[in-house]
Parts: structure tokens; sequence; C-alpha cells
């Protein structure tokens, strides 16, 4: 009998935020820079009832809060969906193409690097020198992360919040955004549409049992051989609507050859890479998948930001739309033109046009 050939996961982790020395000493702050900025906000902000954030931290925001530092890309795009005015800038600069989806006035704000994250590149001096009244991360809130906003909080004097960033917790991140930046009822309407949204789509899979959901694989990079293993924020909308082929493995993004894909043989391909795309069909080595064999490899949606986990914030919410079409079609005879509208309209603040929506659609760049 033939072995499954041995998948190798050691390239790249869950979420993999590593705090090293490294990133440390690249936060390392003088005493008399701290001194200098922390006077220049003593005063500025009055103190309110402490509030906690998703790891029960108290913590001492501001009366009002006029300036946020996103700790990463995900908490940059849910504090945008939210309260775009109060962004102080962006991980990394957004490209033209990404910001005729959005409010161009916020989307063109600076790049201000990350505290979190692979390739961190904000320092403490840097992000006090933006005075903000608040750093917001968004993801894994284990032992190792909150560490990280106690050890930031602690140099900074900055109130730094740690929310839930799984898919399931959108509804309650968004509530406790809402109560940290005292914007509650502007927080409620989006909470409600993640509420509805996925009270919708689970109640008409819900009867559908595992072992009949389709078998997926999530191809990453341009030869489709990164994949989210069990469990990955990656393929967390995949894994809630259908089979993911690795998931028998735990983990995050892992490397995999051709060979065990070939073994998994999913029945739907799911790709963020249009190389791989526009390639798949006329590759022999993928010929003999069921999903290639039946036209089933999809591209999904990225601009501004990727419908599946490309990052894996509130972005993901209209993915969950796609995703369920492209699956059930007959279980969910909405347009995904008007979802895609009605969503943009209200999470990224600019309804786009019928070229915009085409483009979006086609996967395109």
């Amino acid at each position: 009998m033939r072995c499954a050939p041995e998948i190798n996961f050691g390239v790249i982790t869950h979420r993999q935020r590593t705090i090293t020395t490294k990133l440390f000493t690249s936060m390392a702050i003088t005493r008399r820079t701290f001194v200098a900025v922390a006077l220049t906000t003593i005063g500025t902000s009055t103190a309110r009832a402490v509030v906690t954030d998703a790891t029960g931290r108290a913590l001492s925001a501001p009366e009002k809060v006029a300036r946020v530092f996103p700790a990463g890309p995900p908490a940059a795009i849910l504090l945008y969906t939210l309260a775009p005015d109060l962004l102080l800038g962006w991980p990394r600069a957004n490209r033209p193409e990404e910001c005729a989806y959005m409010l161009p006035d916020v989307c063109t704000r600076p790049e201000v690097g990350r505290i979190t994250g692979r390739g961190n590149t904000a320092n403490l001096e840097s992000v006090l020198a933006l005075k903000p009244d608040l750093i917001l991360d968004v993801g894994a809130t284990s032992a190792t992360f909150v560490s990280l906003a106690e050890r930031v909080q602690q140099q900074t004097g900055i109130p730094y919040a740690l929310l839930d960033g799984r898919f399931s917790a959108i509804p309650t991140t968004y509530r406790k955004l809402g109560e940290l930046i005292t914007q509650h009822d502007e927080a409620e309407k989006f909470a409600s549409y993640a509420d509805d949204m996925l009270k919708t789509i689970n109640g008409r899979t819900a009867a559908i049992a595992p072992s009949d959901r389709p078998r997926v694989y999530y191809a990453r990079g341009p030869r489709g051989l990164t994949t989210g293993l069990g469990g990955s924020i990656n393929v967390e909308t995949i894994e809630l609507l259908a089979q993911n082929v690795s998931g028998a493995n735990e983990g995050g993004l892992a490397n995999v050859s051709i060979e065990q894909v070939l073994l998994w043989n999913p029945d739907v391909i799911i790709t963020i890479d249009q190389d791989f795309a526009g390639n798949v069909y006329n590759d022999p080595s993928w010929a003999s998948m069921n999903a290639v064999r039946n036209r089933r490899v999809h591209l999904s949606p990225k601009m501004p930001f990727g419908w599946v986990d490309f990052p894996p914030s509130v972005n993901r919410l209209i993915g969950l739309w796609w995703l369920a079409k492209i699956l059930y079609p007959d279980r969910f005879p909405e347009d995904m033109r008007a979802l895609t509208r009605d969503f943009y309209t209200m999470f990224y603040h600019r309804t786009p046009s019928d070229l915009q929506i085409d483009h979006v659609l086609a996967g395109r760049e």
C-alpha cells in the first residue's frame, strides 16, 4: 500500500507574530524621547471609566478617542470599516487600484508600519510621535499576544486593545470596538450585519452532513502549493462551509507537494493567485484532479482586500457569501453583484460602479 507523501509543515506557522529580542530592540525608546513625547500628550485627553478588551485586560481609554494606531492589517481594516476618520495610517501603503474602492482621503493615509506579524516595521518611537489615543490589535488573544500588548502599553503609556480576530467573533469584536471608541450605535449596525449573515448561511447549510460537503483545497502561491491546515485562520470560512482536504493536520499555512494534492483529489479548488488560476487548466500535473476536470477552480476576489484571508479580517464577510454561492448555488439564489454593491457601500464607504463590480468578481487586481 502506498503511503501518503510527507507534508512540509515547517515553512509558515499559524498567524506567526513572533515576539523576539530583535523586535523589542527595534522598538526601544530612549528615556529622553519618551519623556518628551509623553509630555506633549499629557492633558490632551480626559480618562473615562475603565473598559476592557477581548482578553479582559482593563484599559484606561480617554473619554474621546480621536487617533488610533492599527497594530496590523486586520486591525486597520476593522477600524476603517467602522470609524475611518480615526485611522492614523496603514501598516502598508495602499495601491491606487485598491484606493479606487475606498475613501480616497483615508486610503491614501501614510504607511505607519506594524507592531505585530512577520516583518514588523513600526518602532515605538515612531508610534509615540503619532500621538495615538489607542493602539488596536486584532487577531489571536493567547498569552503570547497579551504579553506583547502589556509590554508595548507599559513602554508607551498608550492603551493597547487586543480584540478577537476569529471569524465567528466578528459581531462581538465590532461591539467591543464600538465600546472602546464610544461609537456603540454605529458598531451595532456592523455587528448585526455579521450576525444576520452568519445565521442565514449557517441556517441553510446546517442540515448538510460533514461527509456530504464538498472537499475543498485552498491554493495559494503561483504554483498553488501553499495551503491552510485544519483550524488555520486562513481557511476559517472554507471550513465553515466545506471539508478542508488538508484539515486532518492542525496548523497554519504550509507548503505541500503536488503528489499530496493528487491524493486529496479535491472537488473544488479556491485560489487567490491569478497566475495559478490562469495556468491550472493547462498544467498536466493538475489535470487528473476532480476540481480541474470539472472546471471547479475559482479565483477569489481580492480588491481592495481578499475575500478569503488576505488579510484575515472583516473583509471575509462578503467572501463567505461568495463561497456559499459557489459551493451550494441552489441554496443561495442571492445576486452576488447586489451583495457586493451593498457590502462595499456599507463597509468600504464607497459604492462601486458596475464595471468595478465586474472587475472585483473576476478576481482581478
